[in-house]
């Protein structure tokens, strides 16, 4: 190893072959495959947790968000489709905020993705385990602890994971193919029950507030973070440029084709599963809402079956934020960010292993800590974590959008094989709705919600001060680092070239 010369406030090793020899990713997916990736990572969102946003904001408060989130993630999968093919590395929000703010940038962006996928998993292994318990209700099975049943999710999905991208991305095909063909039986069998009238707007109004909105606009404001839930995790594909056949080609197709089936299962979603019985107001407090509403067209005993096949969209997320997540530590580990064991490969599936497990127990513990020390489990563990996901992705989604912004106005000359349509104007669009969302945070159920905030407040000091007084001093020249360096430098040597310009048009 020799070392290479620090850049700014932090400090640069240049490790041998060995070093990224033990940290090899295999290139096996194409825009197919990434449109099941994509997918799988969200659909989880069409099964569980946006209803809480029925408790909110009624069914017109929700709706309206949802349009409004809708705009925010076509918004930004455009904007991230032009970063992942100018910059095709691994780090993906990392390495687009590296590149454009530096390293601490570069870190604080990427300490806000792995909170958002390392909490995502954990909120999705609870709504599983409602689900799972509730299909086995009266049996030994449906007896069993939450604990155990997150715990199996753990293990047999980080095995899944570990075992080869070739693997996990024909497991995304499969499972998403399921998930969707659950949803698409739900959506037709519950059209001819639906009665608008009398279950849309069950919801009693408060003072001030209509039927259709019944805590009136503020119910739109307030059911922002749950309809976040339709769609998060979708901005993963970027972190899979390194395994990608063609990521200038592939990353635009994939991730574009994906947003779109999403909003086209989302509005089926948000009309359909509360506007049968038993209604949104009973919609909105429930774990498994689509199993509900199974109920509702089937039968108890037929629901049970079909309930067992809805986990197929919970499995397929709890999959695909997963693979997010072991990417995005690797990527950070690789460059020195977090400890550099953290990026070693399986020498024989070359998938990152150790940080699939780390990521997995750090979940899984923070479960288990909500689980002991709370005094309503049931709900408190599923909303806790879903807002301290959310807090850290609405984070990383502003300053991504600040990314795009810088690169298009400092860094003109990386070439982009594909440019985002709505420009620097949907970025900030974008990265707006993010803000008003994540402050939002703080003031939706102050006695649950503020204090998620805060917790994932805390991540962010611990993290922060691992940076200053360690990790800084020893980054590694990695894939995203060399490129970043070699932007910055392209970059002040325009700017010398045109201040010379200047001064010589002066003289």
């Amino acid at each position: 190893m020799s070392d290479a010369p620090s850049a700014g406030t932090v400090g640069y090793s240049r490790k041998d072959e060995a070093y990224f020899e033990q940290r090899q990713l295999q290139r096996v997916a194409g825009p197919w495959r990434l449109w099941a990736m994509g997918v799988a990572a969200v659909i989880s969102g069409a099964f569980s947790g946006w209803n809480f946003g029925l408790g909110v904001g009624g069914f017109g408060g929700l709706t309206v968000a949802t349009l409004l989130i809708t705009v925010m993630y076509l918004l930004l999968c455009l904007s991230l489709a032009e970063m992942g093919t100018a910059l095709p590395h691994t780090g993906g929000a990392y390495s687009f905020a590296r590149t454009s703010m530096g390293p601490w940038g570069g870190f604080v962006t990427g300490l806000a993705e792995n909170m958002e996928y390392i909490f995502t998993p954990a909120v999705i292994a609870f709504f599983a385990g409602s689900y799972l318990k509730a299909v086995f209700a009266g049996t030994p099975l449906g007896a069993l602890p939450d604990p155990i049943w997150w715990a199996v999710l753990y293990v047999a999905f980080i095995a899944l994971n570990v075992l080869g991208a070739h693997l996990s991305f024909r497991f995304a095909l499969v499972i998403t193919f399921i998930a969707i063909a659950v949803l698409v039986l739900f959506f037709g069998a519950a059209l001819p029950h639906v009665d608008f009238a009398k279950y849309l707007f069950d919801i009693a109004p408060q003072p001030g507030g209509t039927a259709a909105f019944p805590f009136g606009a503020t119910g739109i404001v307030m059911a922002l973070p749950f309809a976040v839930w339709f769609y998060l995790g979708i901005e993963e594909l970027p972190l899979a440029s390194e395994e990608m056949h063609d990521p200038r080609r592939d990353l635009p197709r994939g991730i574009i084709s994906g947003i779109l089936t999403l909003i086209v299962i989302t509005m089926f979603v948000l009309v359909l599963n509360p506007g049968i019985a038993p209604g949104a107001a009973k919609i909105a407090t429930s774990g498994e809402p689509l199993l509900d509403g199974f109920r509702t067209l089937f039968g108890d005993a037929s629901a049970r079956l079909l309930g067992l096949a809805a986990t197929a969209g919970l499995i397929a997320s709890f999959h695909g934020i997963m693979f997010a997540y072991g990417r995005q530590i690797f990527s950070l580990s690789r460059a020195g960010y977090f400890p550099t064991f953290l990026s070693l490969t399986h020498p024989r599936y070359k998938t990152p292993w150790v940080a699939l497990v780390g990521g997995g127990v750090v979940g899984y513990g923070v479960m288990l800590a909500l689980w002991f020390f709370s005094a309503d489990a049931t709900v408190y563990i599923g909303t806790k974590l879903l807002c301290m996901a959310v807090f850290g992705a609405m984070i990383s989604y502003v300053l991504q959008m600040a990314s795009f912004v810088i690169l298009r106005l400092r860094h003109p000359g990386i070439e982009r094989p594909f440019r985002s349509p709505t420009g620097i104007l949907g970025a900030v669009a974008a990265g707006l709705i993010a803000l008003v969302t994540l402050v939002t945070l703080f003031v939706v159920d102050p006695a649950n919600y503020r204090s998620a905030a805060v917790g994932a407040a805390a991540w962010f000091v611990v993290g922060l001060v691992y940076f200053a007084v360690h990790s800084r001093h020893r980054l590694v020249l990695s894939p995203e680092e060399e490129f970043a360096l070699r932007a910055s430098g392209a970059a002040a040597a325009r700017k010398g070239e045109a201040g010379a310009g200047e001064g010589t048009a002066a003289a």
